[in-house]
């Protein structure tokens, strides 16, 4: 970030709390400014912290959304009077209920969720300011909409990173479900072994909360390695793709009617009765990146009806087609063989068998 982008920033927030020709500086205008934090960059600015949502979720001022804080995955918080209730009279049928027949771990509201929501809340108790900063320039909003991000505070000057001071004080394990932090991934593994060794928070012994979380790491290892690989193996080369990436479309157009490798979560299949198969690699809540299939045994084949919502890497040959209801051009890429497709490595998950393609002179 440039030091004159830094400043507007800085002066924004400050005006934001400032009366300005005899009123207040309204919101609007505020957000209207910072705007230009979706800009790519890693270090973004200085805000003024307005709420803990709970450990893992916070407010700044002036952003039209929360900030989804990168590396971590504290438990919920308790949405409902029934949850309380539950886990007060029957814990384990609670926890059991709460699974279901899933297959893999669930997200829970237990007194673990409330213990890191009242952590952060500590944490941040008398800083006005934090800095907010990305793992890479192009990753700024999840699916969800929400900013991505690491915040960093000033306390008793030192500047601490809050999401790997979660992970130390036991509120929080690592998570590198959506790949593993490029700046503070050994700082992370340093303040959950800390965090364990002293039985902190979710390590404790008899504490009431998610029980599978050597599950949930091997989950989120193996999918944060396989994110890993696709980085490393992609390294400076512009036909490798992140479909998350800001900028992602722009990057595919680039490459239209040459290969690329697109890595992306699997969001919706859809078959259909007429027309070719479809599935959506997820963007959005609301938008996603298609590949087309014109055989369906090609997409049962392929192993990604069971693999909804994990991680994939694409191999194709992105395409326009010009939709016949609205006319408009949309970026594709048709799926011919299931050996396009590469599946990450999940535990609990058998990837099909499929047959290598052999090209003989």
């Amino acid at each position: 970030m440039s030091m004159t982008r830094f400043l507007l920033v800085a002066a924004l927030a400050a005006v934001a709390c400032t009366p300005v020709e005899g009123r207040r500086y309204q919101r609007k205008e505020l957000q209207k400014s910072l705007t230009k934090l979706e800009k790519p960059g890693v270090e973004v600015g200085e805000f003024r912290l307005t709420r803990v949502v709970d450990g893992d979720t916070v407010w700044v001022d002036g952003l039209d959304a929360s900030l989804r804080l990168l590396g971590i995955d504290a438990e919920e918080t308790f949405k409902n009077e029934a949850d309380r209730r539950a886990v007060e009279t029957d814990w384990e049928g609670y926890l059991k209920a709460k699974r279901g027949t899933s297959k893999r771990p669930v997200k829970i509201a237990s007194p673990l969720g409330e213990q890191a929501k009242a952590w952060g809340k500590t944490f941040f108790e008398g800083i006005e300011k934090v800095r907010i900063e990305r793992d890479h320039p192009a990753e700024i909003r999840d699916v969800y909409n929400r900013y991505l991000a690491y915040v960093v505070a000033n306390k008793n000057g030192k500047l601490l990173v809050y999401n790997v001071e979660l992970v130390r004080a036991g509120m929080s394990p690592y998570f590198p479900k959506y790949g593993n932090s490029r700046r503070y991934h050994a700082d992370f593994i340093k303040a959950q072994d800390e965090a364990k060794a002293a039985q902190r928070g979710i390590w404790a012994p008899g504490a009431r909360h998610a029980p599978d979380y050597a599950e949930r790491e091997a989950w989120w290892t193996a999918r944060g390695n396989f994110v890993d690989e696709f980085r490393k193996e992609g390294e400076g080369k512009a036909n490798y793709i992140d479909i998350t990436h800001w900028d992602s479309l722009k990057a595919i157009e680039d490459q239209v009617g040459k290969e690329v490798k697109i890595l992306g979560t699997v969001q919706d299949v859809s078959t259909g009765t007429k027309g070719p198969a479809r599935v959506e690699l997820a963007r959005s809540r609301s938008s996603g990146f298609p590949l087309i299939f014109f055989d369906r045994d090609v997409l049962g084949t392929s192993g990604l009806y069971e693999w909804k919502g994990e991680y994939i890497v694409v191999t194709g040959t992105p395409t326009f087609y010009t939709s016949k209801k609205t006319g408009k051009k949309q970026l594709q890429i048709q799926i011919d063989r299931a050996s396009q497709i590469k599946l990450s490595p999940i535990p609990g998950l058998i990837a099909p068998m499929v047959p290598t393609v052999t090209n003989h002179p």
